[in-house]
């Protein structure tokens, strides 16, 4: 199948997800209308905390949507996002500003992204087994460097004023989110290294008998999901102010629900990063709807769940009939 058939059809899953974001949000808001005293969705705290919230996992999910069209997974980037906010709050304790060690850390992150390529491409294992196997080592070197304490990250107030401050109503974290969503979808549906990974991901020896290098772009993509998980872990700890072992713990696991909910194939040559950016929105409203609703937190589970489900049926559904 032809580079720009894929495309096509990956922009219907963007409208599938879209559609559904719309309902949510037209319901979400509808109800803050008639319960405005119980309902607190509309309000400015709430949506301050939302526009805060959804980045964390809306960057990682950029990075493990790409990595996913090109046919891989990275579950190392629940403890990859944790250990580099954890060593950029390490070094700025002693006195190196935050704009030296976001650099270093976003380098580490790349590097951690990199080895599990490595591993997976040269051991010619899954990534599957590959990056959980590093997810655990990663976490286990976590505790045993730095301890199950909380680790502050108090940078200047410059650094923290980009990553964590406002601009009006518009939260930094969200604006960063935006802007890598933009290079994102720039790299992804208009340079020639996009459609290398959906070729890749989709069939690896056809793009290997047209002059593709999958290995080469693979690893470019696990260096991308490393990059986002680091970028994500330097925001996430600027916004509470301080970041402890643990706190990435099933981010990976949401993150790839984001990406399918957006419509990324788990088979790998299929996705849109429009869709991966409202499937992560998608689900953390749905986490704050429940909040405001007061429902118990494993509900979240069970919505998420059937909504990874329901909607990956709908796509296979929709592309079934498309062919």
């Amino acid at each position: 199948m032809k580079i720009r058939e894929f495309l096509y059809r990956n922009k219907e899953s963007a409208v599938n997800v879209l559609i559904l974001f719309l309902l949510v949000q037209f319901f979400a808001i509808l109800g803050s209308l008639i319960f405005p005293n119980t309902f607190h969705y509309l309000s400015p705290s709430n949506i301050s905390v939302m526009l805060k919230a959804i980045p964390v996992l809306g960057i990682i999910s950029l990075g493990v949507g790409v990595l996913m069209i090109s046919g891989e997974f990275d579950l190392s980037v629940g403890t990859n996002y944790t250990l580099t906010g954890i060593v950029a709050a390490w070094i700025i304790e002693r006195g190196v500003s935050g704009f030296i060690a976001a650099p270093v850390v976003l380098l580490l992150g790349i590097g951690i992204g990199l080895l599990n390529g490595f591993i997976t491409i040269r051991g010619k294992i899954p990534s599957f087994i590959a990056t959980l196997g590093m997810s655990l080592f990663w976490g286990g070197m976590t505790l045993w460097f730095f301890g199950a304490s909380a680790i502050r990250f108090h940078p200047s107030e410059l650094f923290t004023s980009l990553t964590a401050g406002s601009i009006g109503w518009l939260e930094a974290t969200f604006l960063w989110f935006l802007l890598l969503t933009v290079i994102f979808w720039a790299l992804l549906h208009h340079h020639k290294l996009g459609n290398h990974f959906y070729a890749v991901g989709g069939n690896k020896e056809a793009s290997t008998a047209i002059g593709i290098n999958p290995s080469r772009v693979k690893m470019i993509a696990f260096g991308l999901a490393g990059f986002c998980a680091a970028f994500s872990g330097i925001l996430a700890a600027a916004r509470v102010g301080s970041i402890q072992p643990g706190q990435g713990a099933g981010v990976e696991l949401q993150a790839i629900a984001a990406c399918v909910i957006g419509g990324v194939a788990l088979t790998g040559g299929r996705g849109n990063i429009l869709g991966i950016f409202l499937g992560a929105a998608l689900i953390y409203t749905i986490q704050d709807l429940l909040l405001l609703l007061r429902a118990p937190g494993f509900y979240l589970n069970v919505f998420v769940g059937l909504l990874i489900v329901g909607v990956a049926i709908l796509n296979e559904t929709i592309r079934q009939a498309k062919r």
